[in-house]
C-alpha cells in the first residue's frame, strides 16, 4: 500500500462526522482542566497518556502536574535461549514531564542507549470541538538530543556533533469514544551525518491509533515512515509498535512489541535497523506516573 493511500485513509477517518465526548477514560491526575475544557466544548480524554507507544501525542500534563515515565525495552527476541530471548538485556529512558500551563509542556529525559539526554517543549494549537467546529487537535513538539557514549577513538565527536532535533506536529482526532488517531509529520536535523551522501535535515511521517475495548484496557499502534533516499550509507527500516494499555488507579501500564529499540525520535524514525520480519522486536513496557503539585489542590 503507498504512503499516499495510506494517508488519505487516516485523513477520511479525520473527516467523519460528529463525536461524543462522554468519555473520561484519560487518567483524572493528567487531565485536571478535563472539567473546565467540556465546559467550553472541547472534546477530551483523547488519549490515555502523553505517549503513544515511543511517539508522544497530543495530551500534555494539567498545569502544575509532574508526569514521570518509565520506558523500559528488553533485548531483540531473537537473540536466542542463551540471553533469554532478549530478557538478559535492557534499554532504559527515565522522563520528567511538567505542565506549565493547561497547554504548554516541558520535559526532560535520559536513556540508557547511547546514553542519550532529551528535552523538549510541546504547545497544544488546537482543540477539538465537540460537536462542531475545530475537527482535530494539535500541538507543536520540539525536541533536542545529545548523546554522551563514550566514543574516545572519534574525539572530534563534541557536543555540538552529537546533538540532534526534531520538530514533529501532533494532529489528532477522537473519531469515537473508543477510537482515535494521530497523524505526525517530523522533521528531523542531525548535525553530523555518517557521509556526504546522507542527508542532515529529513523528513517522516507517523500514523498511529488508539482503540478501547474495555473501560481501562486499551490497544495501541504506530507505523513511522522513513521516505527512501535520506539515508544511504546504513540500512534503516520504517518502526513498528505495538501496545496493550492498562489503567490502574493513578497511573498507567503498558506492554510494548517494536523493531525500534530507542525511544527518543531523532533515533527512532530515522535509525531503526531492525525488521519484524526477522525476529528483530523489543518487549517491554511503558509506564506513567502523574502527581499533582497544585497547593490547593482538593483533598
Amino acid at each position: 500500500m503507498s504512503i499516499k493511500r495510506v494517508l488519505f485513509i487516516i485523513l477520511s477517518l479525520f473527516s467523519v462526522g460528529r463525536i461524543s465526548a462522554q468519555d473520561s477514560s484519560l487518567l483524572k491526575s493528567l487531565n485536571d482542566s478535563m472539567d473546565a475544557n467540556k465546559n467550553r466544548g472541547y472534546v477530551t480524554g483523547t488519549f490515555k497518556a502523553t505517549h503513544l507507544i515511543n511517539e508522544q501525542t497530543m495530551e500534555s500534563p494539567a498545569k502544575n502536574n509532574l508526569n514521570f515515565v518509565i520506558q523500559h525495552r528488553f533485548g531483540q527476541l531473537n537473540s536466542g535461549s542463551y540471553n533469554f530471548f532478549g530478557l538478559d538485556n535492557a534499554t532504559l529512558r527515565l522522563g520528567l514531564e511538567y505542565g506549565i500551563t493547561d497547554d504548554l509542556e516541558a520535559g526532560i529525559g535520559r536513556s540508557s542507549y547511547l546514553k542519550t539526554f532529551d528535552g523538549f517543549l510541546k504547545y497544544k494549537l488546537l482543540k477539538q470541538g465537540d460537536g462542531g467546529g475545530m475537527p482535530v487537535s494539535v500541538s507543536i513538539l520540539g525536541t533536542v538530543t545529545d548523546y554522551t557514549q563514550d566514543m574516545s577513538n572519534k574525539p572530534y565527536l563534541n557536543t555540538r556533533y552529537r546533538t540532534a532535533y526534531a520538530g514533529q506536529l501532533l494532529i489528532a482526532r477522537k473519531i469515537t469514544r473508543n477510537l482515535s488517531l494521530q497523524v505526525t509529520p517530523a522533521f528531523i536535523h542531525y548535525n553530523l551525518v555518517p557521509t556526504v551522501a546522507d542527508k542532515n535535515d529529513l523528513f517522516a511521517i507517523g500514523l498511529g491509533g488508539r482503540y478501547k475495548f474495555t473501560r481501562r484496557m486499551s490497544i495501541d499502534a504506530e507505523y513511522n515512515i522513513l521516505p527512501s533516499n535520506q539515508v544511504v550509507s546504513t540500512t534503516v527500516h520504517n518502526s513498528f509498535s505495538l501496545g496493550w494499555d492498562i489503567e490502574t488507579g493513578g497511573h498507567v501500564f503498558q506492554l510494548v512489541f517494536s523493531n525500534s529499540q530507542s525511544m527518543v525520535p531523532t533515533q527512532y524514525l530515522a535509525q531503526t535497523p531492525g525488521t519484524w520480519g526477522k525476529g528483530d522486536i523489543y518487549f517491554g513496557f511503558n509506564i506513567s506516573r502523574n502527581f499533582n503539585l497544585n497547593k490547593n489542590r482538593k483533598k
